[in-house]
């Protein structure tokens, strides 16, 4: 096995055709065809089946491919460190946040950042919270911000601030009137849930189990943002973070306080065994101020201007 084999097997996996990775390459698709079929015989199992003049990949194929794809990923993280050390103060931060942080929160930080340090970059993603742990405990991230809480025994996770929970439904809607919110009469109602990959999903679930009433479920959706959306058309009306809240802005929807809701906390994450750079510290402190910022009140009686 050599790096060309591995490059042209990736690029098999990555395109779905040998026709798409030859022209990844800038090379011949029968060259692509033949050191595939030479490496599959110098492993000694089947990679891909034929079928109907389509290559499918075989389970062995996609085991190789994820370890494959960790060596690919230990390249990029080799290729920042020796960014950094060409660009010397030129530094840079690899910064993850699940999806509601991701909408306003890490963007403003990130802004604020990059005018005190204006040779700096910053990378930035969002993910699953699992995809986050997995990331920081590799070392190929630097600092996360999260909605939901993370654990792993490598981690350094702190409060930075919390999220609450409000009502989003139609302006249109006749619970939109009330005030206070009626939130038994909201729980009867057609409802916006979370898949289990929301950051929020476990959190705001529980809190919803507790009130003992069977939610009648239109639409699951993976983020804040998308339950707002629609909330907004009247899907359903759905119960979100304060972070997607915010950052939706829609003249269609309306968004309730709701009694008696609980806050979570918003956690900064960061791997014990990689102390933050200047420039993560920084970031993580401007966060807090940008939270606050974010979270000044902007309540007039139930629902937000």
């Amino acid at each position: 096995m050599n790096l060309r084999q591995i490059e042209v097997f990736r690029a098999v996996m990555t395109t779905g055709s040998t026709t798409n990775a030859a022209r990844l390459l800038h090379v011949s698709q029968p060259g692509v065809s033949r050191l595939i079929r030479h490496f599959e015989l110098q492993l000694g199992v089947a990679l891909f089946e034929r079928r109907n003049g389509r290559l499918v990949a075989t389970p062995e194929a996609h085991t190789l491919h994820a370890e494959v794809e960790k060596v690919y990923r230990g390249m990029h993280h080799v290729q920042d460190v020796a960014a950094h050390l060409r660009f010397g103060d030129h530094a840079t931060l690899r910064v993850l946040a699940s999806a509601n942080a991701a909408l306003q929160l890490v963007p403003r930080t990130t802004a604020r950042l990059l005018e005190r340090f204006a040779q700096s970059k910053v990378f930035f993603e969002t993910l699953p919270t699992r995809e986050i742990v997995k990331l920081l405990v590799a070392e190929e991230a630097d600092v996360a911000i999260s909605s939901a809480p993370l654990d792993h025994p490598v981690l350094d996770v702190r409060e930075i601030g919390r999220w609450r929970v409000l009502c989003a439904m139609p302006k249109q809607h006749p619970l939109a009137a009330s005030q206070p919110l009626d939130l038994a009469a909201a729980l009867r109602q057609r409802l916006v849930v979370y898949s289990p990959e929301a950051p929020q999903s476990r959190l705001i679930d529980h809190w919803l189990d507790q009130h003992g009433i069977a939610p009648q479920v239109g639409v699951e959706v993976r983020s804040g943002y998308a339950a707002c959306a629609m909330a907004a058309t009247g899907a359903g009306i759905a119960f979100v973070d304060d972070l997607s809240a915010r950052a939706h802005r829609s003249e269609e929807l309306a968004l309730m306080e709701v009694p008696g809701a609980p806050s979570f906390a918003i956690y900064s994450v960061s791997n014990v065994n990689r102390p933050l750079s200047q420039l993560g510290q920084n970031f993580l402190s401007l966060a807090a101020e940008e939270l606050a910022v974010l979270q000044a009140p902007q309540f007039t009686g139930a629902a937000v201007d």
